[in-house]
């Protein structure tokens, strides 16, 4: 429903966004990309390399908030609450005890919130294509051909396929 409002918020010209929000648009749908490769690369993954690479984008998501005001931060914002269920999940086994509240999720779990990361990163790509001209990314941001974990890391991005 949220993507739904934002396409019909560009088609109706009341998505506006400035070249500085257009730019960070574009690179939160670069870096989401970084993240969830096709359903089939994903799919072929072990969990818990699922479930970091959705907290991965889960980041991407808050760091682009906090980039920003106005339409594009209340979208990413949404967006990111929409996938806060993520921080919930937990790729081990582990006791009721020390499991802190997470459960493990479902494979039809694992593949709605991937679908949702596509879907988002598709929205955001398509609703800034039109915009200006790419600018250069906030410097806090690795670059976005090498995805870094949220300690700094470098994160192998999944397997893209052909898309």
């Amino acid at each position: 429903m949220l993507t739904a409002q934002v396409a019909r918020q560009a088609s109706a010209g009341q998505w506006q966004l400035s070249e500085a929000d257009t730019a960070l648009a574009r690179t939160t749908a670069t870096r989401l990309q970084a993240f969830v490769g096709t359903a089939a690369s994903q799919e072929a993954l072990p969990g818990i390399e699922r479930l970091e690479y959705l907290r991965e984008a889960l980041a991407v998501l808050a760091v682009g908030t906090a980039h920003t005001h106005g339409q594009l931060a209340w979208f990413l914002g949404r967006a990111a609450a929409v996938l806060a269920p993520v921080l919930q999940w937990r790729a081990l086994e582990a006791d009721q005890e020390h499991a802190l509240g997470t459960v493990l999720p479902t494979l039809e779990e694992f593949t709605d919130a991937e679908n949702a990361v596509r879907h988002l990163d598709a929205v955001l790509a398509r609703t800034t294509a039109h915009g200006p001209a790419t600018e250069a990314a906030p410097a806090c941001l690795p670059p976005a051909s090498k995805p870094r974990g949220l300690a700094g890391a470098a994160v192998p991005a999944p397997d893209r396929g052909a898309q």
